[in-house]
């Protein structure tokens, strides 16, 4: 494997660890939010929610997004007729928009539009570990 490679490699590998382990303290700490019943308890979750996903989760989508297309181009070929990377593809939309709607809903939460349940923030919770789980099945095992 040639340096550039894997650089890369190490750069999408650090992408997901700080993309995934944010989005799943966020999803725990919203969990705490929504029973929480101090306004002080509530500021302050909201910050650490706010840093995790603006300083890390998101970051750490990009530097995978892009880390991960430069990968891609170096074999497209290879890439375009693998079928397990298709469905890792479909896993990495579906991881997407489960990070979108948690950043929404949690945004909505805290400007007071909506009311969150624990249950519904570990249900997001379980989905994001689940994508991950079919994500590393399907780099590592190559089912297809």
């Amino acid at each position: 494997m040639n340096t550039l490679l894997a650089w890369t490699l190490v750069f999408h590998i650090l992408g997901i660890v700080f993309w995934l382990g944010s989005l799943l303290a966020v999803t725990h700490i919203l969990a705490t939010d929504a029973d929480a019943e101090s306004e002080e308890v509530h500021d302050a979750l909201n910050r650490l929610e706010g840093k995790l996903f603006k300083g890390i989760a998101h970051p750490g989508a990009i530097i995978t997004v892009i880390s991960g297309g430069v990968l891609i181009s170096t074999n497209p070929q290879y890439y375009a007729h693998a079928a397990w990377f298709h469905v890792k593809l479909f896993l990495v939309v579906i991881l997407i928009a489960l990070d979108v709607i948690t950043y929404i809903r949690a945004r909505a939460f805290h400007a007071g539009k909506i009311t969150l349940r624990r249950k519904e923030c570990m249900m997001l919770h379980g989905g994001i570990a689940l994508m991950f789980i079919g994500i590393l099945v399907m780099v590592l095992i190559r089912p297809f």
